[in-house]
């Protein structure tokens, strides 16, 4: 309950963001201006994170898995505070799948950890379907991309 009461703050402050927050990709903040990270950069992030929180609970390392769920949804809500042109809607139909997760990591359910993956997996291409962007196609991860970490829980 505590992930849909936070998402839906995150959402109300979606709608609420400052019309100052700078949109333009390309401006280069002065020295005295917030640097705003470009959408694409927060959206590798959420990416990055998406693959290792796969990796993590399929080695059923959930203490990982917790983190990088964590720090996708700060990336997600980054992304959708500091662009006004995500609908706030598409980040509240995340609190579901979100909420899902954090729940199969809370239980060490690997099956249903599964699951609940595939559905935030598909909420995501959802989202961007939505944004008219339906070439962005995310999956769980085939293959290991991140050779130099290990997911395994700490003594197995």
């Amino acid at each position: 309950m505590k992930l849909r009461a936070w998402v839906a703050a995150t959402a109300l402050a979606c709608v609420s963001v400052s019309l100052a927050v700078a949109q333009s990709p390309m401006k280069t903040p002065a020295n005295d201006e917030q640097y705003i990270p470009q959408l694409g950069d927060l959206m590798n992030s959420a990416q990055t994170r998406h693959i290792k929180l796969w990796l993590a609970g399929k080695a059923a390392n959930w203490q990982l898995a917790a983190f990088e769920l964590e720090r996708l949804k700060v990336s997600l809500v980054q992304a959708a505070l500091l662009y006004s042109g995500i609908p706030a809607s598409n980040v509240t139909t995340l609190a579901n799948p979100l909420g899902d997760v954090a729940g199969a990591i809370d239980a060490k359910d690997g099956r249903g950890f599964a699951k609940a993956y595939g559905e935030l997996t598909a909420a995501c291409n959802g989202c961007h379907q939505s944004m008219g962007r339906p070439f962005l196609v995310i999956r769980p991860p085939t293959e290991q991309p991140f050779g130099d970490q290990v997911f395994s829980s700490p003594g197995k």
